[in-house]
């Protein structure tokens, strides 16, 4: 059966085409030197072995981090009761100055890093993100400092629907 919807034959440009045309407007301006050096993205080394951690301890090893303490400076902002772990927002944010690294924990996810971010001093710290949970538990939120200190601050997050492999 023919499609005789009038506006079928004026369909407007997807997703992917917006896309598609902001990443070669992006291209072009970067290689034209157009782009701010604080903006270019930075090759920054994956830690494979952090993130395939099967233990909160193990993660910390392999970032190089000894166990964090619990700070009130570090505000983690997550619902009490996720009603998808596939997609449960959070926040961190905290006004310490010298923040090197923001990561996120899940403490009864099969891989307890969910998330890390590399900071600088030009950057706030102040991030939102969704994460997958596999089931209720701890988060974590855990600034690593500049100074080597690690701090963090937690929230028991409730999950409805499980959202690693459930």
């Amino acid at each position: 059966m023919k499609d005789t919807h009038p506006v079928s034959a004026l369909q407007a440009p997807d997703r992917r085409h917006w896309m598609t045309q902001s990443l070669r407007v992006a291209t072009m301006l970067a290689a034209a030197g157009c782009v701010p050096s604080a903006l270019r993205a930075q090759t920054l080394e994956w830690n494979k072995a952090a993130f395939e951690a099967k233990a909160m301890a193990e993660a910390y090893k392999a970032l190089g981090s000894a166990a964090p303490v619990e700070s009130r400076e570090i505000v983690l902002t997550a619902p009490d009761i996720a009603e998808n772990g596939a997609i449960v927002p959070i926040g961190i944010t905290t006004g310490l100055s010298g923040v090197a690294r923001l990561l996120v924990l899940v403490e009864k996810n099969p891989a307890p890093l969910a998330a890390a971010f590399t900071l600088s001093d030009a950057v706030e710290a102040n991030l939102n993100a969704r994460v997958k949970m596999n089931q209720s538990s701890w988060v974590y939120a855990v600034a690593l400092m500049a100074d080597g200190r690690a701090l963090f601050t937690r929230k028991d997050v409730k999950v409805t629907l499980g959202g690693c492999g459930t």
